[in-house]
């Protein structure tokens, strides 16, 4: 198969073009950034012109800024999206986000559910859900994404570790920690379902199962660090003001995985031990 990855430069797109390498694909337009300027419809056109899968995973994902820069945001995160899903239509995977949601459930979100953005992040990436969707392409939601590219909350944590005898870290959010590897391949699996014909298009959620919160993230990962995990200490998200609102609650249902021959994630603790060597090695660099 022919097949083009935007955002080929970040944390998603540099695992997914691993994956792709490692599962022998050879055909492959690995789009970064400054190759590929998702909101240029013509560019994205002429990018997509041939390719058999479309995975999308430019973004805008800096979720503070875009609360002062809405309008530049949604036309990475919405309006480059409509482009996309126009020229691609049924091709098209497209990496959304559970800030789509609100969190305020307490129980999973399931894939069906009205989107209720809390910030300008979510509001521009449902958006750019809608125009999937109605072109028939793939949406797949994740959360709490960390890997061994590029920053996040994992590599983080083991970089302060080392730095300071105690950290602080919030207990009143709850989401599903989901390794970008894991989720690359998924990515990967559910276009060979697409075509096979498994795979009816719409919105599925590729996180891990199972959930904590961002300080029971941190002890485990200072433990799979061999580290004393008691030098993380629980604190609330009002002793770190952040200019979007966070969604409390995170976690996403898997039932549309069912039929597709694609098995949803594993749980979120055996994925952090499987990835913890690479993240190591990334940190240490």
């Amino acid at each position: 198969m022919r097949w083009l990855v935007t955002g080929a430069g970040g944390m998603l797109g540099r695992d997914l073009c691993t994956v792709l390498a490692e599962a022998g694909e050879r055909d492959v337009l690995a789009a970064t950034r400054s190759e590929l300027d998702v909101t240029d419809p013509a560019a994205v056109r002429a990018a997509a012109a041939g390719a058999d899968v479309v995975l999308n995973a430019a973004a805008w994902t800096d979720v503070d800024g875009a609360e002062t820069a809405e309008e530049a945001a949604t036309a990475v995160n919405g309006h480059a999206v409509r482009n996309l899903a126009a020229a691609c239509g049924t091709r098209l995977i497209h990496l959304s986000t559970d800030y789509v949601f609100d969190g305020t459930a307490s129980f999973p979100y399931a894939e069906d559910t009205a989107h209720a953005p809390v910030n300008a992040y979510g509001r521009g990436k449902a958006i750019g859900e809608r125009a999937v969707l109605a072109a028939g392409g793939y949406v797949v939601r994740t959360a709490w994404l960390y890997g061994e590219h590029g920053p996040n909350f994992v590599r983080t944590v083991l970089r302060l570790a080392a730095e300071r005898d105690t950290l602080d870290v919030v207990d009143d959010q709850q989401g599903p920690p989901t390794w970008s590897y894991a989720l690359a391949r998924q990515l990967i699996a559910l276009a060979a379902a697409a075509r096979a014909g498994r795979a009816a298009p719409g919105a599925y959620h590729g996180t891990a199962a199972g959930s904590t919160t961002w300080y029971g993230l941190a002890r485990a990962v200072l433990a799979e660090a061999g580290l004393d995990p008691d030098r993380v200490r629980p604190t609330t998200s009002d002793r770190f003001p952040r200019p979007a609102r966070r969604p409390a609650y995170s976690v996403l249902a898997h039932d549309r995985w069912s039929g597709t021959g694609v098995a949803p994630l594993p749980g979120w603790r055996a994925m952090l031990a499987e990835a913890m060597p690479a993240l190591l090695r990334a940190t240490a660099r």
